[in-house]
């Protein structure tokens, strides 16, 4: 059983179960109040669901792409929840839980702001139906980015927690390994810290 949290578009919290699928979700299209909400749908999903948090495996965390200020929070929150719940923090790339269930090659966009997408392009999946991802994910101006022949395009506008979550449980049962521990931000953040103090005379 795990708790799954992605903030790399949205905010969106599930509780799944390999055998009974999703017990329990909440999702928000806000890509500005990640910090404010996160917490409270952790709290509502682990209630619905009626799961206390020492019968979760894991914690997993949508890894992106994502805008710095967005997918940070969610990426902490998974961090701080396990490491207090004492569970292994699971990392999933969050246009793979988009994939995951297309049955055809598909590229997938999300909203990087600036007038940019990330973009991940996929094949179709693999015989245990996991996703193809063949390049990205990447950055790209809209109008600049085709979907090749033969592939479809998917514009996102949200990542579901709970198909991150059904996912990590599939790549978990057919030995899959799981993303890298870090952030695809794909840029940096729009505020960066000076070398050092100011000086003051």
């Amino acid at each position: 059983m795990l708790l799954a949290i992605d903030t790399s578009a949205g905010t969106s919290v599930a509780v799944v179960d390999r055998d009974r699928g999703v017990l329990a979700s909440r999702d928000s299209a806000d890509t500005r109040g990640h910090a404010e909400i996160v917490g409270t749908f952790i709290a509502d999903c682990l209630a619905e669901a009626g799961v206390a948090v020492s019968e979760l495996s894991g914690v997993v965390a949508g890894m992106g792409p994502g805008p710095f200020t967005g997918l940070r929070v969610g990426i902490a929150a998974a961090r701080v929840f396990a490491l207090g719940a004492g569970k292994p923090v699971i990392p999933v790339v969050s246009h793979d839980a988009i994939a995951f269930g297309l049955t055809e090659p598909t590229l997938i966009t999300t909203d990087a702001r600036r007038r940019e997408v990330y973009w991940s392009l996929y094949g179709a999946p693999d015989s245990d139906s996991l996703p193809t991802r063949e390049s990205g994910p990447a950055l790209a101006k809209p109008a600049e980015l085709h979907a090749p022949d033969g592939y479809r395009r998917l514009d996102a506008l949200t990542v579901s927690a709970a198909q991150l979550g059904l996912l990590a449980e599939s790549m978990y049962v057919h030995g899959r390994p799981f993303a890298s521990g870090e952030a695809l931000y794909l840029r940096s953040p729009d505020v960066t810290l000076s070398a050092g103090p100011k000086r003051v005379s």
